[in-house]
């Protein structure tokens, strides 16, 4: 059952991740044309320079925050990757060899005796 949930968990957030791929990388691009806007501001000397700048920054700064809503895919994301790791896990798998009770430890130790 735990698979099957967690399969279905996948389902939904593969989903919502290849639904917000696009913002997300209209995302990563703006805020990357947001840094390079800064670094010409900063080395620009001339008034006129630093105002049109300004603008070119503000211009992206708009479209970076219009597609703020892409962060949802960047949860999505993470979800995959949690659910991945949890369905990869061998906690299930792995007992312990060592039990309280009796019987679990006499059938493990005639099928040693038989090898």
């Amino acid at each position: 059952m735990k698979k099957f949930l967690l399969f279905l968990a996948g389902l939904v957030a593969l989903t919502v991740l290849l639904a917000n791929l696009g913002p997300m990388i209209l995302l990563g691009v703006s805020v990357w044309l947001l840094y390079v806007v800064f670094k010409q501001f900063m080395k620009s000397d001339s008034t006129a320079g630093k105002i049109g700048w300004g603008v070119v920054g503000l211009i992206i700064l708009s479209i970076a925050v219009s597609n703020v809503y892409a962060v949802i895919g960047v949860a999505a994301a993470f979800a995959l990757y949690w659910i991945y790791k949890n369905w990869t896990s061998k906690s299930e798998e792995v007992r312990s060899t060592k039990s309280d009770d009796p019987f679990t430890n006499f059938e493990r130790q005639w099928a040693e005796m038989n090898k």
